[in-house]
């Protein structure tokens, strides 16, 4: 599904008519959205993978909450494609609605993370995973991106960035049996 995600995003680039190099600079903003949200799905695609394979048990709610996850994501395309728009990457609407989708992917994360700690309430590491920092400064990383949209639109970009940035790295209670495997 994720791959299909960033698929549907990246045919939404199209190469500019011209053969100069220069014929791109109108591209550039499209480009620019695309590298931001396949980072995006990247990331939670590679802490997805690390999440699940903590996991021992798997509960129908389990896979609800995982497909509320799979749902925010699936949302990432349009916005991503109407903020890469003619520069709407610096226009208040497109960028609240980006960063929203953000927020609720964050929230689907964290959903799914609290159903798969319920299912499993023995793993002290999915417990330290739920208490993580990073998982309690996105949502308000997203909110203030929200909010910056409508009065400095290049900081909440700025935000977004940052929050993408916490999550670029697994957190390291979830990836330690995965380099014993």
């Amino acid at each position: 599904m994720l791959a299909i995600i960033i698929t549907i995003m990246v045919l939404e680039i199209r190469p500019p008519e011209g053969h100069e190099l220069v014929d791109w600079i109108p591209v550039v903003p499209v480009v620019l959205a695309y590298l931001l949200s396949f980072t995006l799905v990247a990331i939670y695609w590679n802490n997805h993978h690390h999440l699940l394979r903590a996991t021992e048990h798997i509960t129908p709610s389990v896979m609800w909450a995982n497909m509320a996850l799979l749902f925010s994501l699936s949302l990432v395309p349009v916005t991503t494609a109407w903020l890469g728009n003619d520069g709407n990457y610096v226009r208040a609407a497109p960028l609240a609605l980006y960063a929203a989708v953000c927020l609720l992917s964050g929230l689907s994360y964290y959903v799914l993370a609290l159903r798969i700690n319920q299912a499993n309430p023995g793993d002290a590491r999915l417990r330290a995973f739920i208490g993580s920092r990073k998982g309690a400064a996105s949502p308000i990383l997203y909110v203030a991106a929200i909010v910056a949209a409508f009065i400095v639109p290049p900081v909440a970009l700025v935000l977004l960035v940052v929050s993408a940035a916490l999550w670029f790295i697994p957190d390291r209670v979830l990836v330690e049996d995965d380099a014993e495997s």
